[in-house]
């Protein structure tokens, strides 16, 4: 920002009127200007995975007639790269478009984390780990800011939901709203500092997210130190002042004047400190002069360079799920059928705000024959009506016909963009009847098929073992027809890996009994356990576990080593591994590395993701990766003390190829350094006296004169051992035959505190 302007000055000078209306937008996409004062309006506009710009003639509710921009993959591809440096060169191409349409602030990325398969705009956020989906958010931030364009990172809490997303109240308990759903921002604002982030719609614990002071004041800015402001949601405020006074600092869009006579009415009334206001405009103010400061007149950027970036994006957005017998990648010889019309009529991105104008689209068929060349014979066959569900006999008739005479068959599947939007939840995980009955039939007809699917989210696949190879290409963007080309003919080999788990029916989910809430209460009772810390602590077989992702090459790990076996968790932990690429073609691998808390005496997942990196291997070509571990690492947050914590004992390290894939581990032990004071009282326990050395002194003493010491107790000590544990320390009075009294129970429990207070 421009030293040279005094922002506090500029304050001074400003009528309560024109702070009060600064605190709102002018329409749907501009904050407000003061022309005398030389504070200038600017544009903010719908992201995350391209630029939704309205034309001056669009309708006011901001939906339609954007224009051309370059449509990236959205976001629940992108976090299957698991690629930072992927994805920081997106964020800048993005920042570029920005730059060449004069857009201050680009509305995105969603770090909301998937608790449900089942949410309607799950295609837009990352994952459902949190680790996972910070750091992929760090990252595009990273990279629009790069060009002096702002971010807003959203929705900022706990809104894992559409259905009433606007009045539904997210009910969650502290440790898990700060382990899972807060986690997946955390990170993301400390290491990018988001110029905004923006409130979601539904209330947090009671509070909408918009006036939870908690949430906008005491978190993301005390602690956290986010340094811009804090913008509503489209429609997402209920009381202005109370908005204000939280942390709130931008309502948009425009309230027509209501929120202004809102503030100044509560200025002038005593009931909004004036200096509240003053600090929410000098937030707003910075980051609008930072966007001027920031503006590269003239820019202008190559559709060309970033449709081929969109391509790149999409090839490592795009996993490959199945591939029995090496069915892929396939040869250049022969006939193949393609099948589906997605293959004609790609879905390339959600619906809702997102979805932008692509500068172009490519058709999936067509990429697929300039990819094959003149060895292969290309057949093309719709198979199934998309804004339909039912069969059409012709159709699937001329696809039998097709796949029959090939050599193999691509059919092309997912979810028509009328199952999955913004806006409504879906109800199921099923696929159209009429894609699945298609599936099953040309697989018996021609054994050699492969199933590429378009989709925002998972689904259910009752015909996977019909199919020799699955490609998940999610929702690719407008370069999606040459990045499944690129991967299907080999000219690439398949690196994405799942972001989030698949299960094989939607009731294994773990929020499946409380999803979405009664009316609007939804009640988070699944806690911690959200995706794969479900299901890997039940050992619940999944369809495709999270980190799941096969490549045409192998690749083999050894030599995992940690530089201390014995730590503090003041100290950091570097771990390395080797990985070498040990088949025939070039490829890339995503190294995971999971923390598992080997003794606990908190409810803890069986591992957590707390490290991973993606690297290049040429065939036969080795490399060591390293990660560093801190005491988050280890930590779990402890509600009591309002903290984040380690329990002194063993950790395990782990390297997977997925969080089912554990490959290597090593086992280290890490000592807290703030360890928990105990504070003993008369319904303490036997067990509880335990974990300090006075304690047990007490306890074995105190056994020694029970009445039935001697013969009797050896012979039943484990009986009375197990019964004494959990015994509070009042029953030892009844228990001790007179020789335990009130007094000496006080005098022991005062002894003890005593000590740990020392």
């Amino acid at each position: 920002m421009g030293n040279n302007r005094d922002i506090k000055a500029l304050i001074k000078e400003m009528t309560l009127e024109e702070k009060a209306g600064l605190c709102s937008g002018l329409d749907t996409w501009h904050t407000k200007g003061i022309e005398r004062l030389g504070i200038p309006s600017v544009m903010v506009t719908d992201g995350p995975h391209g630029l939704r710009k309205q034309r001056a003639s669009a309708d006011h509710l901001g939906l339609f007639n954007s224009v051309p921009a370059t449509c990236f993959p959205s976001a629940a591809g992108v976090a299957s790269s698991w690629n930072r440096e992927l994805i920081e060169r997106m964020g800048q191409a993005l920042g570029v478009e920005c730059q060449a349409e004069n857009v201050a602030v680009l509305l995105g990325p969603g770090a909301n984390i998937k608790r449900s398969p089942l949410c309607g705009r799950n295609f837009e956020y990352f994952s459902e780990d949190p680790y996972l989906s910070s750091e992929m958010a760090a990252y595009h931030i990273k990279g629009v800011q790069s060009e002096g364009v702002g971010t807003s990172l959203k929705h900022f809490a706990a809104n894992n939901q559409e259905h009433r997303r606007m009045t539904s109240d997210s009910i969650v308990d502290e440790r898990t709203l700060r382990e899972i759903y807060l986690a997946s921002f955390e990170g993301a604002v400390k290491q990018s500092q988001p110029w905004t982030v923006m409130c979601s719609y539904n209330k947090v614990n009671g509070e909408f997210a918009a006036e939870n002071e908690t949430l906008l004041t005491a978190i993301l800015k005390e602690e956290w130190g986010h340094e811009g402001f804090v913008v509503s949601d489209w429609g997402a405020v209920n009381d202005r002042v109370k908005g204000l006074a939280a942390g709130m600092e931008l309502e948009m869009p425009s309230s027509h004047g209501e929120g202004d006579r809102a503030i100044i009415e509560a200025v002038k009334h005593g009931t909004l400190p004036v200096e509240k206001l003053d600090g929410a405009v000098e937030r707003l103010l910075r980051i609008i002069f930072q966007a001027v400061d920031g503006r590269k007149p003239g820019t202008v950027f190559d559709p060309e360079a970033h449709h081929q970036l969109a391509r790149e994006v999409a090839r490592e957005s795009m996993v490959l799920l199945k591939n029995d017998d090496g069915m892929l990648p396939l040869k250049r010889t022969g006939k193949l059928a393609v099948i589906g019309a997605l293959a004609k009529e790609p879905r390339y991105q959600g619906s809702g705000s997102s979805q932008i104008n692509p500068t172009r689209l490519e058709d999936i068929s067509e990429e697929l024959a300039r990819s094959a060349g003149d060895g292969v014979k290309l057949t093309y066959a719709q198979g199934y009506e998309l804004n339909l569900d039912d069969s059409s006999a012709e159709l699937t008739k001329e696809a039998l016909e097709q796949a029959a005479q090939a050599d193999a068959a691509v059919l092309f599947a997912g979810l028509p963009k009328r199952y999955e939007s913004e806006g409504f939840d879906r109800k199921h995980l099923r696929m159209p009847a009429n894609q699945v009955a298609l599936i099953e039939a040309v697989a018996a007809v021609q054994p050699n098929l492969i199933v590429v699917l378009s989709n925002g989210a998972p689904v259910e696949m009752p015909w996977l073992g019909s199919a020799k190879a699955v490609l998940e290409a999610y929702l690719g963007g407008q370069a999606l027809g040459g990045a499944i080309a690129d991967l299907l003919f080999g000219d690439a080999s398949p690196s994405g890996k799942l972001a989030e788990t698949f299960p094989v029916r939607l009731s294994d989910n773990p929020s499946y009994l409380f999803y979405p809430g009664e009316g609007d209460k939804v009640e988070y009772r699944e806690g911690i356990f959200v995706g794969y810390r479900y299901y890997d602590k039940k050992a619940i077989e999944t369809l495709f576990p999270f980190g799941h992702g096969l490549s045409y090459t192998t690749f083999e790990y050894s030599e995992l080593a940690v530089d201390k076996h014995e730590l503090t968790d003041a100290e950091k932990l570097t771990v390395r591994v080797k990985v070498r690429n040990t088949g025939s073609v070039a490829g890339k691998e995503i190294v995971q590395l999971y923390v598992r808390d080997v003794e606990t005496e908190v409810i803890r997942p069986d591992k957590e993701l707390k490290g991973f990196d993606k690297v290049e291997l040429a065939p036969g070509e080795s490399r060591t990766v390293s990660f560093e571990l801190d005491k988050r690492s280890f930590a779990y947050y402890d509600a009591d003390a309002g903290d984040w914590r380690v329990e002194t004992g063993a950790f395990d390290i782990l390297i997977g190829k997925s969080s089912r894939e554990i490959v290597l581990s090593k086992r280290v032990t890490v000592r807290s350094t703030t360890p928990q004071p105990l504070v003993y009282h008369r319904n303490s326990t036997v067990s509880d006296l335990m974990k300090s050395e006075k304690g047990k002194a007490f306890v074995q003493q105190f056994m020694s004169v029970l009445p039935f010491a001697g013969a009797a107790m050896e012979e039943h000590k484990e009986m009375l051992q197990a019964f004494m544990a959990h015994m509070p320390l009042r029953g030892l009075i009844s228990f001790s035959g007179g020789k335990f009294t009130e007094a000496k129970l006080a005098e022991v429990i005062k002894g003890l505190n005593a000590e740990e207070s020392n």
